[in-house]
């Protein structure tokens, strides 16, 4: 609700199938992925993403619960603690988006 009331254009889905279903009918300008997910997980949706030519250079803002190493945390565009509050998620989400555009613009 929070990426909608900032002005983004938000496809929530059911789960990871779901996710792939969608990213293959419109690929998004960028994922927010929670690693948590019930059935492939999000390291397993990540390859998969990363793995396809046409998503490979998406950008993908992670929430997550655990702590992952520095290694792990260099594959995403952004990596959030949960809890996350919805302005940072806001933040993280504007933040990558203007530096997948190319704008070295930053957050006032």
């Amino acid at each position: 609700m929070a990426l909608r009331a900032a002005g983004n254009v938000v496809v929530a889905v059911e789960d990871e199938t779901d996710a792939l279903r969608q990213i293959e009918q419109a690929v998004p300008a960028l994922v927010v992925l929670d690693l948590a997910l019930p059935r492939l997980g999000g390291h397993d949706v990540y390859r998969e993403l990363k793995a396809r030519p046409d998503t490979r250079d998406i950008p993908i803002v992670v929430v997550t619960g655990t702590d992952l190493s520095e290694a792990e945390a260099r594959d995403f565009a952004c990596v959030l603690r949960k809890p996350c509050d919805s302005d940072r998620l806001v933040s993280a989400v504007e933040l990558c988006l203007r530096r997948a555009s190319g704008s070295l613009l930053l957050p006032s």
